[in-house]
């Protein structure tokens, strides 16, 4: 099955078939660097690896390519230290480097649909990671996914990429070009199978320090949220271990001691992982076992 018709006018076909049992699109995506979207995503695929499902990663960010060296970094340590900690399916679907626009977005939709394609039927879930900035990939990216997680630093001037905000009052004034793209692609999302992607706004590197300036943030996205008739799910706090992962390749989900992180896991590596526990909850996934299930037995 392909992905849905794109933002922009960029469009991929779909199969009629929307019954048939498929993977589970997770897109993580925000049109601003830095805001965590690959942590993000390894993090939410490594979980639901946990939980026995079968899952795949796709990175559409050719500039950085952030997801496909953190899992480059956790075969390495799988290799070198013979942990058994489970692997994700990975693509990285590459940008168009022709001369020419036109054939490098109909290259591009041919390598992500045909990627797609092939996941769709090997794995439950999907996990695709975007690039900080507008591009055809990304945008395909957005088409496809079932459910769209973004997420936000916690600071009003990172607020900026959702919608321009009242300074006075906190209320969005006019949507970002992000979130007009997202709410496109979201309509005809709705036309095409009856149901919009589910979006969900993270507030992420939250200060574990309560000040004002946090309680402003909330109350924006909130209402943010409103606008944009999606879903806020509790965030994850600023942690420093977080910053020792990326080497190894690892997540809060995974076995760590010292050997690994070169210190012993503290209570801020329990409290990450409930945070993270939590956000997958929130996000409502379904069970396509239990979809497969049910089919095999009607």
């Amino acid at each position: 099955m392909r992905a849905v018709d794109g933002i922009k006018g960029n469009s991929c076909d779909l199969e009629a078939e929307l019954g048939q049992q498929r993977a589970h699109v997770i897109v993580v995506g925000n049109e601003k660097g830095g805001s965590g979207k690959s942590t993000l995503s390894l993090h939410l695929a490594v979980y639901l690896l946990h939980q026995g499902f079968r899952v795949a990663t796709v990175d559409v960010d050719s500039r950085q390519q952030t997801l496909t060296r953190y899992i480059r970094n956790r075969r390495n340590t799988l290799d070198t230290t013979g942990r058994d900690i489970p692997m994700p399916k990975h693509v990285h679907v590459p940008t168009g480097w022709s001369d020419s626009i036109k054939e490098n977005q109909k290259a591009e939709l041919e390598l992500f649909s045909r990627s797609m394609d092939k996941l769709y039927e090997e794995v439950d879930f999907i996990v695709i990671d975007t690039p900080g900035f507008d591009a055809h990939l990304a945008r395909l990216a957005h088409s496809a996914a079932d459910t769209l997680v973004t997420p936000v630093n916690d600071s009003m001037i990172d607020l900026d990429v959702l919608a321009k905000i009242d300074v006075r009052t906190g209320d969005p004034e006019s949507l970002s070009p992000y979130s007009k793209n997202v709410q496109r692609a979201r309509a005809e999302r709705q036309i095409a199978t009856g149901a919009p992607s589910d979006w969900v706004i993270v507030r992420n590197r939250i200060s574990a320090l309560s000040n004002r300036n946090g309680a402003s943030v909330h109350d924006s996205v909130v209402k943010i949220a409103d606008a944009l008739t999606c879903r806020v799910a509790d965030g994850i706090a600023e942690r420093v271990i977080f910053r020792s992962l990326f080497p190894i390749g690892m997540t809060v989900f995974d076995p760590l001691d010292a050997q690994l992180l070169g210190a012993a896991p503290s209570m801020s590596h329990v409290n990450a992982r409930q945070e993270y526990r939590d956000l997958v909850a929130m996000l409502h996934l379904p069970d396509p076992r239990l979809a497969q299930d049910e089919r095999l037995s009607a």
